[in-house]
């Protein structure tokens, strides 16, 4: 943005930034170049043949050029923008363009806006679907002196080549719209076009022939009803509020002669247009008034003349807000408004904008709004505070709040560069920073000497890392900010993740204080790898402090009268004792960090003062992890109190002004005339679910983790016994099936079985990617086949009948107690398998992964009263046994069935108490099962639907 501060040297031609491959072409061609964009989708038949729900990937886009004597077609890319540029480059090099010839020079963009500029004013334009018809279609049908007169600030403002050639000519132009203004009226000028001396009209010296008059006033109708349309007033005063205002459009009127008026202009041709707001196609747009100065056309020096008063006056009358708003400069009080002609619409197109809009857009400029918005939860959000896994991460992810703050602030998208790096000099940190860590507790029982010798034995070449660095340019290709990663990835995606989140969460402390001092600000960068270039951050972001930083009139005279529930700083406000409402008795199932927890909650405004009770923001559902920052302190505080099916009340501050108008939308109007000195903010939540994060307290506590020690037990088996079938009953997302192949054992087939459709289908993506990859060698022989199945496990299919091995991981626990007997039963009497693994928590071990306490007395099996309150390791799990209630269950069993049983059990030692952190019980069949059960189970038929199927032909003899 070009702030007032520099503004005089800002209207002096300054160098042109390199042209883009598109603006190089469009020199060349300009609309004989055609660009067409194709969508590319991952598909179920071409990832996953077999899958009967179709899988979505991330989009790729290919882009189709086509020029007057060829067309081609480029690679694919993430983003539309990226495959056009890259056709656009192709195309140069096969038409051999140096790079000498790319420069822009001022006579060909002059060339062009002069006959862009006539051409407007051609009766074949006339029959085009232009915006700009619906304003020639008012000129033409206006009575009086000014029939057939045209804004000039209209061809600025609809046509856009017009303000690319702009551009081309005077960079300024796309942050100021007095420069453009001035160099549409210099190309007028240089064609016989006729423009009034002293005023910003534009008309065709030439007399439109009637039947093209006619064929316009058809196709833009004019509205039956005259329209009241709410917009926004923004003052250029920074001590004046913003205001809703009524637009009366009526349609016998021009409506930028309504706007006029209520800016109290002679005429509409004063009303300047800003581009529009927020995205591209977007159709909001800022009106204001032309400053009053005689510079609006340009010297052969592109010099405007400002004398000294006149610079004054723009000083003077910059609007901040506005200017913000749009990142453009805006003069005067400004009208924010949805109205006027589109592509999209042949007739008047029209929008009410309310005051929430307009404090959503400021709120969205920010990167914890961004985040925000993002999550459709404005009053219980934060930034969290660390980015670990998309799988822990809500809303939009760290890259596209990066990508959407520089959107939003009109600087250069950021680039991502990817550095590899050296593999053997990470390979020899690490092994040395492992055996320094291991070696001295080798005895523990955790297995890290295993972990250093699977490192040490590992050839350097294969390891490979990633860095990611992030420049972020202006849009003049200035270079802001560079941040250098210091840590490293083993994937692309996390190492670009976890820079965006640095450089966001930098951002972000900037917004959250902006009257620190630019010294402490760039520090904290540095400390971090984000190196700054002064002067043109402070440049481009100039008009945050004066927008976000100054506090309005009413908390001055809030402060002024030191009232109690005023707006504090956040550094205050964090450290204030908040006293929680907890109802409902408590379940004993509540959060601890790292938890991620499920709520609904409301919002409430209220006064001391006066009789309000207006609900803000409402939410049936809302997920967030405890403890990484990722609500408002106060919530978090509030959950890790309470258990669930419990509800909550608790009361805190305003937190901004321009956050609670943003969300109060019918009331925005009352609200922003009054101060916010006597309002709170009532937040009533219920907790509905609760995930513990055992998984990562797991993987901690124990090396390897459980989960590949479990792997490990069932492969000893499989391999011992030489089985060539397995089946997992409750193969949920396939972590084990997926573990099994990168194990080397005799399967050759392995089957699946879950009731829940979507773990399938992840199980099968997975599954897909690792088998198609190569065949799976395993001692000679490969895996032939792998079946995916939907069914219960309770229920019996007559397909999965006699597998040399059966494996039931960590599944029981999330029945009923009587569905896991009764799982039992069927799988022993029914599926017969020559030998069946179960594991499921030991209840008894959970005190140490809780850091809790447990009573060691004798607990009888069948009295479930007598456990220890102690809670359960997830959410879901329906019980958890202790070592002799397992015992009694698969003893019981297995009696009725001839197996036998033997126990044992992974993580911990199971001869010292409490035993092993997962139990596993190991059921053997004794002799043959008798012919009658299998036909008797065909009686049945197959009521499991295969999902997915995998054959390697290669293996077929």
């Amino acid at each position: 943005m070009v702030h007032m501060d520099s503004q005089v040297k800002s209207l002096v031609i300054v160098k042109s930034p390199a042209l883009t491959p598109k603006a190089i072409l469009n020199q060349k061609f300009a609309s004989n170049a055609i660009y067409k964009t194709e969508e590319l989708q991952n598909s179920s038949e071409n990832i996953c043949p077999g899958l009967a729900i179709p899988q979505k990937g991330p989009c790729l886009y290919r882009c189709h050029l086509q020029l007057p004597d060829f067309s081609l077609i480029s690679e694919a890319f993430p983003r539309k923008k990226d495959a056009e540029q890259s056709a656009a480059k192709m195309a140069i090099e096969k038409l051999g363009i140096q790079s000498s010839t790319c420069e822009s020079t001022l006579q060909d963009p002059w060339t062009e806006l002069v006959a862009r500029v006539s051409w407007l004013f051609t009766e074949k334009f006339l029959s085009s679907s232009h915006p700009l018809i619906g304003h020639f279609r008012e000129a033409l049908e206006r009575n009086g002196e000014f029939h057939g007169f045209i804004p000039l600030s209209v061809i600025g403002a609809c046509d856009l080549k017009i303000v690319n050639w702009c551009k081309s000519i005077h960079p300024g132009a796309e942050s100021d719209p007095l420069i453009m203004l001035s160099l549409i009226t210099k190309a007028a000028r240089l064609h016989p076009i006729c423009i009034p001396d002293d005023e910003l009209w534009i008309r065709n010296k030439k007399t439109y022939s009637q039947k093209t008059i006619q064929t316009l006033a058809n196709q833009y109708p004019r509205s039956a009803e005259s329209v009241q349309l709410e917009a926004v007033l923004i003052p250029f005063m920074d001590e004046k509020p913003i205001e809703i205002l009524t637009l009366n459009i009526s349609p016998n009127h021009y409506y930028l002669d309504e706007i006029g008026s209520k800016l109290n202009l002679k005429d509409s041709s004063r009303v300047l247009i800003s581009r529009p707001i927020g995205k591209v196609t977007s159709d909001m747009r800022l009106y204001f008034p032309a400053p009053e100065i005689s510079s609006f056309s340009l010297d052969s020096s592109l010099e405007m003349q400002l004398n000294a008063n006149e610079c004054e006056l723009l000083k003077q009358t910059l609007n901040k807000r506005a200017s913000y708003l749009s990142v453009q400069n805006i003069y005067g009080d400004a009208i924010l408004a949805v109205v006027g002609y589109t592509r999209r619409s042949s007739g008047f197109l029209y929008k009410h904008v309310s005051l929430s809009t307009y404090y959503r857009i400021l709120v969205g400029k920010i990167p914890v709004g961004n985040y925000k918005l993002s999550r459709e939860a404005m009053l219980v959000v934060d930034l969290p505070t660390n980015y670990a896994t998309r799988s822990n991460w809500r809303g939009s992810s760290p890259r596209d709040l990066l990508s959407m703050f520089c959107h939003h602030h009109r600087i250069s998208v950021p680039i991502f560069d990817i550095e590899i790096v050296n593999t053997s000099d990470i390979y020899l940190e690490k092994s040395k920073r492992l055996k320094q860590s291991c070696l001295p507790n080798l005895e523990d029982g955790f297995g890290c000497e295993k972990e250093f010798n699977s490192i040490t034995n590992n050839d350097p070449d294969s390891l490979v890392y990633f860095r990611c660095v992030i420049k972020i340019f202006s849009s003049k290709n200035d270079l802001i900010v560079q941040y250098s990663q210091k840590d490293i990835y083993q994937k692309q995606t996390d190492a670009i993740q976890n820079a965006s989140f640095i450089v966001i969460s930098w951002l972000n402390a900037y917004f959250k204080q902006l009257d620190m001092s630019m010294s402490t600000l760039f520090a904290n960068g540095q400390s971090c790898g984000i190196h700054v270039n002064t002067e043109i951050f402070l440049k481009e972001f100039g008009l945050c402090l004066p927008v976000h930083g100054a506090s309005s009139i009413y908390d001055k005279q809030c402060s002024s009268v030191g009232s109690s529930t005023c707006n504090q700083p956040k550094q205050v406000q964090e450290n204030e004792t908040i006293s929680f409402e907890i109802n409902g008795p408590d379940s004993g199932i509540s959060p601890s960090e790292g938890s991620l927890v499920c709520i609904s909650y409301t919002v409430v405004l209220m006064s001391r003062e006066k009789d309000l009770n207006q609900i803000l923001e409402t939410k049936d559902e809302f997920e967030f992890e405890i403890g990484t920052g990722a609500v408002i302190h106060q919530l978090d505080a509030c959950i890790v109190q309470m258990s669930m099916n419990q509800t909550a009340n608790f009361m805190i501050k305003i937190p901004s002004r321009d956050l609670i108008l943003a969300v109060a939308f019918e009331s925005a109007g009352s609200i922003s005339q009054s101060s916010l000195c006597d309002y709170f903010l009532q937040y009533s939540v219920k907790l509905l679910r609760i995930t513990y994060p055992f998984e990562k307290m797991l993987e901690a506590h124990f090396k390897p983790s459980l989960s590949k020690q479990r792997v490990e037990f069932a492969v000893r088996f499989i391999n011992k016994s030489y089985a060539k079938t397995l089946v997992d009953f409750g193969c949920g997302s396939g972590s084990l099936l997926v573990s099994l192949l990168e194990h080397k054992t005799t399967l050759e087939m392995i089957f699946g079985v879950d009731i829940s459709r979507r773990g399938l289908v992840h199980a099968a993506k997975i599954l897909h990617s690792k088998l198609s990859s190569s065949p799976i060698s395993v001692e000679g022989t490969t895996i032939k086949s792998v079946v995916l199945y939907d069914g219960s496990i309770t229920v019996f299919d007559p397909r999965l009948y006699g597998s040399d091995i059966g494996t039931c991981i960590e599944v029981i626990e999330h029945m009923q107690e009587d569905q896991a007997t009764l799982f039992g039963e069927m799988v022993l009497s029914m599926f017969c398998p020559r030998l069946l693994i179960v594991s499921t928590p030991n209840y008894e071990y959970n005190p140490i992964l809780q850091k809790s306490s447990i009573s060691n007395k004798e607990v009888d099996p069948e009295d479930k009263s007598q456990a220890a309150p102690c809670k359960f390791r997830n959410y879901d799990h329906k019980f958890e046994w202790t070592r002799k209630q397992f015992e009694h269950w698969a003893n019981s069993i297995a009696s009725k069935h001839n197996y036998s049983v033997e126990f044992s059990g992974v993580g911990g030692s199971g001869a010292i108490e409490p035993g092993f952190a997962s139990q596993i019980a190991v059921f053997r069949q004794q002799s043959a099962p008798l012919e009658e059960k299998v036909l008797e189970g065909n009686e049945v038929g197959n009521p499991y639907e295969v999902i997915w199927e995998w054959n390697n032909v290669a293996t077929k003899s």
